[in-house]
């Protein structure tokens, strides 16, 4: 009986080991090596938000103090997580008359010789109102939701990505300015792009996660939804449907009045936001208590974690399958 048990113990001891030397896509490790495991934690993802959602950075308005404290945060994350500037440097800056506003972009480049030139662009962005109206004498619109939220999923999953080394095709992180003037950042980031001439293949831009949905839905929901494959071929590689239909995105008209919208107009490519705000399970959409202390840590981690298998899916299948519908 000893001898079964110490084989059994042996043989589980392999399993475990074969199992670590895999990765997502169920590939070896580079040289035999164990690559490193990466989970993206509820205290993580907690510390970044009780930053930018901090009464310090004053509702990160674009042009203030506090943007310009918000956008160094994000730049100081990348360098410390090895995501490399996609331009001269990390801020892509643009002007609204007086007014300067920068875009954070970091690139991770993709390990497979044939699809690297193919990039997938995550984003949300980082500005929010800056002051709403003042409730028991706060008059900070902290924008935790609203787009901290958003922000820290792209952050996270750029950091996932350049440490696990796993992605074929390059992905842009990209963090968007004045937003909440009429999506200006992502417009003139999208126009660049193009001008450049990039061969972009799909975009998501991850709006107000910070809160999950009632149980019985989907975790999140995908706006204009019908417009590509997309949502059925994340959750194909998640094994769950963790993005769904929501009828009312097409209602309030979602898909165009999020940073998504300027990539679909100027790279003809699907691009959506992906979000688990339906209006009904938050009330604080451009108040001053949109704070942190609202947000769903072990949702939000869950949410990036579950995600992460899927668009590593997505990016290393080894042809286009997103594909935009016939409208």
């Amino acid at each position: 009986m000893n001898k079964i048990i110490t084989s059994l113990v042996a043989c589980l001891f392999l399993l475990s080991c074969s199992a670590k030397l895999k990765g997502r896509d169920g590939q070896s490790g580079k040289d035999g090596q164990t690559p490193e495991i990466i989970t993206i934690s509820k205290d993580d993802v907690k510390k970044s938000m009780e930053y930018l959602a901090s009464d310090e950075l004053g509702g990160r308005a674009t042009g203030s103090e506090g943007s310009e404290k918000a956008a160094t945060f994000i730049e100081n994350f990348f360098k410390k997580n090895g995501i490399q500037p996609y331009f001269e440097s990390y801020r892509d800056s643009f002007q609204l008359g007086n007014v300067t506003g920068y875009n954070v972009v970091g690139m991770i480049e993709g390990n497979d010789p044939n699809l690297k030139d193919e990039f997938i662009i995550l984003g949300g962005h980082y500005d929010h109102i800056g002051k709403g109206k003042v409730v028991d004498g706060d008059s900070i619109a902290n924008g935790a939701n609203d787009d901290a939220s958003g922000t820290i999923a792209a952050m996270e999953f750029g950091r996932y990505f350049s440490k696990s080394k796993s992605n074929k095709r390059s992905i842009l992180i990209t963090l968007y300015d004045a937003e909440e003037m009429g999506l200006k950042g992502s417009a003139h980031l999208a126009k660049r792009l193009k001008e450049n001439g990039m061969k972009a293949y799909t975009m998501i831009n991850f709006e107000m996660i910070g809160v999950p949905r009632e149980d019985g839905k989907s975790m999140s929901y995908m706006s204009g939804y019908d417009r590509s494959n997309f949502a059925p071929t994340l959750n194909k590689y998640a094994g769950e449907e963790i993005v769904g239909f929501f009828p009312k995105a097409k209602d309030f008209n979602l898909f165009m009045r999020s940073d998504n919208f300027p990539f679909f107009k100027e790279l003809n490519m699907p691009a959506h936001a992906i979000s688990t705000f339906d209006f009904t399970n938050f009330d604080y959409y451009h108040h001053v208590d949109d704070e942190a202390d609202k947000m769903d840590y072990e949702h939000m981690a869950n949410f990036i974690n579950k995600m992460i298998p899927a668009l590593e899916g997505m990016m290393n299948a080894p042809t286009k399958e997103v594909l935009l519908n016939d409208e």
